[in-house]
């Protein structure tokens, strides 16, 4: 885990969920919606055992800005919080240092419709905005997968960019892609 996820007291808890860091033992949890067709259609990592998906989940890359989500107790899904630095001049990098983040998310279907992915986002921006301080988040996605572009605007996100035919999917095909952004000031501004 990052040191700024490390700092934060965890689990942390919604009106319906729990998130928390993800563990080596949430691999077989993980594995049960990663692996389905509707699901890495659209992820960037289809892994087709579940040893693969174990060594994925388990490098410390991955484990460093990974939360499952739980609801009663069952992981339903998980999340993505990538810190990085904002791009900056040579001369003035370090205030750009560690400012921003890139999100991911993944819900089991079984558990889509219920408002489980944006009430797990939505807790995301808080703890980026609120504990962690950082100044912009975004996320990305092909243009094509419209639940996760209609989740990142119903959340107050802005579409800041629409790539034409730039990103590979597995399928072979060059599809288009969305770029979503949201600063800090605007967050509490809808807050």
């Amino acid at each position: 885990m990052t040191a700024e996820l490390t700092a934060l007291t965890w689990p942390l808890h919604t009106d319906r969920l729990t998130l928390r860091p993800a563990t080596p033992g949430d691999a077989e949890a993980t594995w049960e919606f990663r692996r389905r067709p509707d699901v890495c259609h659209w992820i960037t990592r289809a892994l087709t055992t579940l040893e693969e998906h174990r060594a994925w989940l388990t490098d410390p890359e991955t484990l460093a800005r990974t939360l499952v989500i739980e609801r009663d107790g069952t992981v339903v899904g998980d999340l993505m919080i990538k810190i990085e630095d904002a791009w900056a001049q040579a001369e003035i990098t370090e205030p750009a240092r560690r400012v921003h983040a890139e999100l991911g998310w993944v819900l089991h279907p079984e558990h889509a419709g219920h408002g489980y992915a944006t009430e797990a986002v939505r807790e995301v921006l808080r703890i980026c905005f609120k504990d962690l301080g950082l100044r912009r988040v975004t996320a990305i996605c092909f243009a094509d997968n419209e639940p996760s572009w209609r989740l990142m605007e119903r959340l107050g996100m802005r579409r800041e960019s629409h790539t034409v035919q730039d990103c590979l999917h597995r399928s072979g095909r060059w599809l288009d892609g969305y770029g979503y952004a949201l600063l800090a000031e605007e967050w509490r501004g809808s807050a």
